[in-house]
């Protein structure tokens, strides 16, 4: 086997350890700072009202091209679902009720009318 001291990738992570530990210590350093927090508090003040204002932009947008926004879009869906709950439940009570009462239901669940048009006889008038 080859010496470690002559091993090229052993001395590769060696190297990469000690930069590791040397970025980790710099960075620890510079995050202790008070500048650095002043720092960062800005930076998130700044994005916060970038993303505000791009907010109030896209709407103002949105609503001269006449299309909804995500959050009319957000309110339509839950209104749909909640109409959609609705139906299912009363689908489910028809289906409760008509088999309480005998009506007979094709597979689909919707009730048909009675067939009342006969089909012409094999002399080809009909009765």
């Amino acid at each position: 086997m080859t010496d470690k001291t002559n091993d090229p990738v052993a001395m590769w992570q060696k190297m990469m350890g000690e930069m590791e530990k040397g970025f980790n210590s710099f960075a620890n350093q510079a995050m202790s700072s008070p500048e650095f927090s002043q720092a960062m508090n800005r930076a998130g003040g700044v994005a916060a009202g970038a993303q505000k204002q791009l907010g109030e932009v896209m709407e103002k947008y949105l609503v001269a091209m006449n299309l909804p926004s995500r959050e009319q879009v957000t309110g339509l869906a839950e209104r749909l679902q909640s109409i959609e709950a609705q139906v299912a439940e009363m689908r489910s009570m028809l289906g409760k009720l008509a088999a309480s009462s005998g009506i007979s239901q094709d597979t689909d669940g919707t009730p048909r009318p009675p067939r009342t048009k006969r089909p012409p006889s094999e002399d080809g008038e009909r009765p």
